[in-house]
C-alpha cells in the first residue's frame, strides 16, 4: 500500500499556508523584464531574484544564445564524457579559468551538481571537510555522498574553524576546509583572509563556493577570491550560472591536475547530460559584457548602496549586509508569510525565508538587488516596505 503523504509535516503546513491565504511559493510567472514580472495579471517589482548583473534580458547576451541554438540545436542528448562534449564547452572552461585566475576549470550541468560531484570525489574515506554552518544545501548534500567524515564550525567564526582543526588534522589524510564566498541568506561575505591563514598553518586545502559572489565580487566580478586579493592561496572554487550569469549550470576550478580527476571520477558530471548549447553562449556572452562594460558593476553596487542606506533610515535589520543580498529581519515565520504577502499586495515581489531553513525565530525576507533596477522602482520598494514596518511592527534590531 502506497503510505499517503498528505499526512507528512511539510503537506500539513504548507496546506495550513493556503487556507491563510499566505502561500508564497511556485508562483507562476507569465512574463519578465529582469527588474519587473508579471503574475496574475499584475506588474511586480522584482527583489527576489539572483539575477544581480540584469543579464537575461541583455541583447549581447541573447543573440549570442540565438546564435549557439542556429549552429548546435537545443541540446546535446548525452554526457560530456560520450558524446555531448561540444567545442564551445571547451572554450567557456578556458574562459572561466582565465576569469577566475585558476589553472583550469569544468563545466557542469549545474551548480548543485558542481558540488555533489566535486566535493563527493575530492573527499574519499580517510578525509574530512569543515563546513561553515551556513554553507548552502548543496554541500551539506555533498558530505551525504562523500566517503569522507563531516565537521562544522560556527558561522564566520575564526575561533571555532581554529578548534575545529586543532581536533581533526592528526586524524585525518586531508582536510578540506569548504565555504560559501558570500552566504546566500544573509548576504555576509566570508572571512576569506583569516581562512587562508588557518589553511596555510595547518596545511589544509579550501573549497570556495562562491555561487552569489561571481559576477558581483572583485574586479570585473571575478568573485570573492579576487576581492580579497587572494586568488592563489584558494584551491578550488565553484560559481554557479544562474545568478550574475543568466542561465543555468555551474563550474569548479582549480589545478589541473585536479580538475583532470574530477572530469573522470565525478558522478554528476559524467552520468548527467551536458550544459545545453544556448546556456554555453549565454554564460560567455555574460562574461564578456561583464569584463568589458564597467557601468553594469557600477550601477549594482550604487543600488545596493541606496537601498542599504534606505533600509537604515526605515529602521529595518538588515544583518548588516555588504553586498547585493539585503535580508530584512522579521522573526516570527507567520509574519514573514504576511509581510511578503503585503509586498506582493503592494507591487513588490519578495521571499520569505523560514525554518528550517533559518533557525527558530529568525524568520527574514531575503530581498535582492540588480544592476537593472530603476531608482524609481526601488523608491517604490523602499515605501511599501516603510508602511509594512507601521503595520506589522518590524523589529530594527536583531533579537
Amino acid at each position: 500500500m502506497i503510505r499517503s503523504y498528505g499526512k507528512s509535516k511539510v503537506l500539513k503546513r504548507s496546506s495550513s499556508i493556503k487556507k491563510l491565504d499566505l502561500y508564497p511559493f511556485f508562483r507562476p510567472i507569465e512574463a519578465s523584464a529582469a527588474s519587473r514580472v508579471t503574475v496574475d495579471g499584475d506588474d511586480l517589482v522584482m527583489i527576489g531574484s539572483n539575477n544581480y548583473l540584469g543579464l537575461t534580458h541583455h541583447p549581447e547576451v541573447i543573440e549570442a544564445t540565438k546564435k549557439a541554438l542556429d549552429r548546435f540545436g537545443t541540446g546535446c542528448t548525452g554526457s560530456r564524457f560520450l558524446n555531448g562534449n561540444l567545442t564551445i564547452h571547451e572554450e567557456l572552461e578556458e574562459k572561466l579559468a582565465k576569469y577566475v585566475g585558476h589553472e583550469k576549470a569544468l563545466v557542469f550541468s549545474t551548480g548543485m551538481q558542481s558540488n555533489l560531484g566535486a566535493l563527493s570525489t575530492l573527499c574519499g574515506p580517510k578525509d574530512c571537510m569543515l563546513f561553515d554552518a551556513e554553507n548552502h544545501a548543496s554541500i551539506v548534500d555533498s558530505s551525504r555522498l562523500s566517503l569522507g567524515t563531516t565537521f562544522k564550525f560556527k558561522h564566520n567564526d575564526m575561533k571555532s574553524l581554529r578548534n575545529q582543526l586543532e581536533s581533526v588534522c592528526h586524524r585525518f589524510s586531508k582536510v578540506i576546509i569548504v565555504a560559501d564566498g558570500v552566504f546566500s541568506m544573509t548576504g555576509d561575505i566570508l572571512n576569506l583572509p583569516e581562512v587562508i591563514k588557518l589553511a596555510q598553518e595547518f596545511g589544509v586545502l579550501i573549497y570556495l563556493d562562491d555561487a552569489h559572489g561571481l559576477g558581483v565580487m572583485g574586479k570585473q566580478g571575478r568573485g570573492t577570491m579576487d576581492y580579497f586579493n587572494a586568488t592563489k592561496d584558494v584551491h578550488f572554487n565553484m560559481g554557479t550560472f544562474s545568478k550574475s550569469f543568466a542561465s543555468i549550470g555551474g563550474f569548479v576550478s582549480g589545478p589541473s591536475e585536479a580538475m583532470d580527476y574530477i572530469k573522470h571520477t565525478a558522478r554528476s558530471f559524467m552520468f548527467s547530460a551536458a550544459m545545453p548549447p544556448a546556456a554555453v553562449a549565454t554564460v560567455s556572452a555574460c562574461i564578456d559584457v561583464v569584463t568589458r562594460d564597467p557601468s553594469i558593476l557600477e550601477s549594482l553596487w550604487s543600488n545596493v548602496d541606496f537601498m542599504q542606506k534606505g533600509f537604515k533610515e526605515i529602521g529595518l535589520y538588515t544583518y548588516n549586509s555588504q553586498t547585493p543580498i539585503i535580508p530584512v529581519f522579521v522573526g516570527d515565520d507567520l509574519k514573514a508569510l504576511q509581510v511578503t504577502q503585503y509586498l506582493y499586495d503592494q507591487g513588490v515581489f519578495a521571499t520569505p525565508v523560514l525554518m528550517p531553513a533559518v533557525p527558530k525565530n529568525e524568520a527574514l525576507i531575503r530581498t535582492s538587488y540588480m544592476a537593472g533596477h530603476s531608482r524609481s522602482d526601488l523608491t517604490k520598494v523602499l515605501e511599501v516596505f516603510s508602511k509594512a514596518r507601521k503595520l506589522y511592527d518590524l523589529p530594527s534590531v536583531h533579537h
